[in-house]
């Protein structure tokens, strides 16, 4: 059943600009993505737009939009009274999802073994290598942060724009889900060890091994989530529960 969410108790912070030249539209779609990936807007909440756009400090107007920004990534859902709540998909959603992100991801890494530069590929191993350095530091939306941005600059330097904009489609979708992965201890060294192995083989500019070991990368996320499923004892989206890396 759906509950509103406990808008009072939120703790929003300072609603600041996260990127340059961002507009505050942006912005609170940022911070609302950030509240629903810490189940501070729990899956399935219903949202008082009046009570949210009050914690978040703003209006309701630049919240309707960034709202809407929300429904079309598939984190947002309205009722047939367009009332909003947060999205909660069922397992078997997520997992097809999945297994296309793993062909466009696997796709990517092929295209970009062609094309990639020694910049590129040092940007993408920075990014792993900030994740292992900050192993019990970093917050877990930081290492979520630093795991999503090296996929990202992955699937950039394949150079396609169709392939990089259907990408960001499926990633705002799974965005919650991808994080939910991550945050499962058991498994961690293997993902760790993924990401070692999908640098190694793009640093070998090897489309095949590349493609393969993104596209294995991918497998262990959908058993990560269907671990978070089973362990919650539901069909529906649970709340994530412990730390690690995706």
């Amino acid at each position: 059943m759906s509950r509103k969410a406990e808008i009072a108790d939120l703790d929003t912070g300072e609603l600041t600009l996260a990127r340059p030249r961002a507009t505050l539209v942006e912005v609170a779609a940022d911070k609302l993505r950030e509240l629903i990936l810490l189940e501070k807007l729990p899956a399935g909440a219903q949202i008082s737009e009046r009570d949210l756009a009050s914690a978040l400090g703003i209006s309701r107007t630049p919240l309707t939009r960034a709202l809407t920004i929300l429904e079309q990534d598939g984190l947002i859902e309205y009722s047939v009274t367009r009332r909003p709540q947060v999205a909660n998909p069922p397992f078997e959603e997520i997992a097809q999802n999945l297994v296309v992100m793993g062909a466009l991801e696997a796709l990517a890494g092929e295209l970009a073994c062609t094309r990639i530069t020694d910049a590129e590929i040092a940007r993408v191993a920075g990014y792993q290598q900030q994740m292992e350095a900050g192993e019990g530091t970093l917050s877990p939306l930081e290492s979520f942060q630093l795991d999503m941005q090296m996929h990202e600059a992955i699937v950039a330097a394949s150079g396609n724009a169709p392939l990089i904009d259907t990408h960001r489609k499926y990633n705002a979708r799974l965005w919650r889900a991808r994080f939910q992965s991550s945050q499962r201890r058991a498994g961690r060294d293997q993902t760790l060890a993924e990401h070692r192995a999908i640098i190694a083989a793009l640093s070998q500019r090897d489309p095949v091994a590349t493609a393969i070991a993104l596209r294995r990368h991918l497998a262990s996320a959908v058993t990560n989530i269907r671990n978070v499923f089973q362990d919650a004892g539901t069909a529906r989206s649970p709340n994530p529960d412990t730390e690690t890396p995706a």
